[in-house]
């Protein structure tokens, strides 16, 4: 009877005690939530400075970590076997600030300085695929994206830009679900279907550090944002399509040879007719970077 007893007393204890837990978990949720009050005033904002937003995806921003990542140092033999059709052919150019190499045709060149990896490719070719007025965007994200699932799989797709030439196609790392802005590989595919030239920079993910930091609300960081752009935004309307977050180096921490970088969260804010480049604000201190 008695160890019944102490059965149902330890029954209710652990209920009480995973009620105590949901609860501090519930107001833990709601002090990293935005409310829809917050919403609201930022949205009123924004439209008193001439400034949209087609929607408001980011609410919850609990504390965050920073990430440890290597300086930019490449395996070049690496590199030469996956970016050259011979890699035999590639031959080292003398050059005393860069490493440059080159095939015996010259249609294709290898540049590494100061941690950016810059490769092009000079080869001839004549009109477009089927005779026709060229690719699709779908077909060209579809050729850069197999390069880069091939090589680099840790990569996803994260902006595309059309230009003169072509396409550009820009991919940045993902780590435990989140972007790495430090880390892209960039290509053109020309109309063609042809990938012309493939611009990259990388360090190798070493993983969290530090301890939790509590971070900027993204209603603070667009009160931020509003600051830096509404003399701009007076001009001529400004429309945000899209905000995220993202890593970004710190080199305010991490900027020594042979010392690991430090990323922290940044918000990215993209802004339509320059929705692939991002304004970054930093969400430990609310910084925009300019």
């Amino acid at each position: 009877m008695e160890w019944e007893r102490a059965k149902n007393y330890i029954l209710i204890f652990f209920i009480l005690l995973n009620l105590g837990l949901g609860g501090l978990r519930f107001f833990e949720d709601r002090q990293y939530t935005l409310s829809g009050d917050q919403e609201r005033i930022i949205r009123n904002v924004l439209t008193q400075n001439n400034i949209s937003m087609y929607r408001f995806p980011m609410r919850r921003f609990p504390p965050m970590l920073p990430i440890e990542m290597t300086g930019f140092y490449y395996d070049v033999p690496a590199l030469i076997e996956i970016l050259f059709p011979d890699p035999s052919q590639a031959m080292r150019i003398d050059d005393p600030s860069r490493i440059i190499y080159e095939d015996e045709s010259r249609e294709h060149r290898l540049v590494i300085s100061n941690g950016f990896i810059a490769f092009d490719i000079f080869t001839p070719y004549v009109g477009a695929l089927g005779g026709g007025a060229g690719i699709s965007p779908a077909e060209a994200r579809a050729i850069a994206s197999e390069f880069v699932n091939r090589h680099f799989p840790s990569f996803v797709l994260d902006a595309t830009r059309n230009v003169p030439n072509g396409m550009r196609l820009t991919f940045h790392e993902v780590y435990r679900d989140h972007i790495i802005y430090t880390n892209f590989v960039e290509l053109l595919v020309t109309p063609e279907g042809m990938i012309r030239q493939i611009e990259m920079q990388f360090g190798r993910i070493l993983g969290y550090t530090g301890t939790r930091s509590r971070i900027f609300s993204p209603d603070e960081a667009l009160l931020t944002f509003v600051q830096r752009m509404h003399h701009i935004a007076q001009g001529e309307p400004i429309f945000i399509v899209r905000m995220d977050m993202a890593y970004f180096v710190d080199y305010t921490i991490g900027d020594q040879p042979g010392i690991p970088y430090v990323l922290v969260p940044f918000y990215r804010i993209f802004t339509l007719g320059d929705d692939d480049r991002a304004i970054l604000i930093n969400a430990f201190t609310n910084a925009i970077i300019d």
